[in-house]
């Protein structure tokens, strides 16, 4: 069978560009479930849920505070269950997420009010997070607190 090139050309336009709109779904779908994730970490370090935390974090865990503190998985979990403050509120917004292939970087904002001994305290720090695609799901891998500008 013989087909005039305009009808080749028209058929590989038409393969670029549904392999373009595949790959644009596919990145909406990945922006949607990672922040998805952000949001149920946001959720377990609110309500102290040790079995989500240990799901969402990878075993590999490298987690930055803006007081220069870095823990493991196992000291960040620790540290959120064993904590002294009562956390009244936890945000986490302006969340921007930047895909790279099986790894993503996510920027936004921690807002949160507590109380302990009768004391108030309220931290709004920015915070850079580094989450990777483990077993079909996205694991936070790495994360940093930083002060931000007065």
């Amino acid at each position: 069978m013989d087909l005039p090139r305009r009808d080749l050309a028209a058929v590989g336009a038409w393969v670029l560009g549904m392999t373009a709109l595949v790959g644009t779904a596919r990145a909406a779908d990945d922006d949607a479930a990672l922040a998805q994730q952000v949001e149920a970490l946001r959720k377990a370090i609110l309500t102290q849920d040790k079995a989500v935390l240990e799901t969402l974090v990878s075993d590999q865990l490298s987690y930055g505070h803006s007081s220069a503190v870095v823990q493991t998985k196992a000291e960040f979990v620790n540290g959120v269950m064993t904590r002294k403050a009562t956390v009244k509120s936890l945000e986490f917004p302006e969340l921007k997420v930047r895909l790279a292939g099986d790894a993503a970087i996510t920027r936004h904002l921690y807002v949160s009010e507590s109380e302990q001994d009768g004391k108030t305290d309220n931290v709004k720090i920015g915070v850079l997070a580094v989450w990777h695609q483990q077993a079909g799901s996205w694991k936070l891998l790495a994360r940093q607190g930083y002060k931000l500008p007065a």
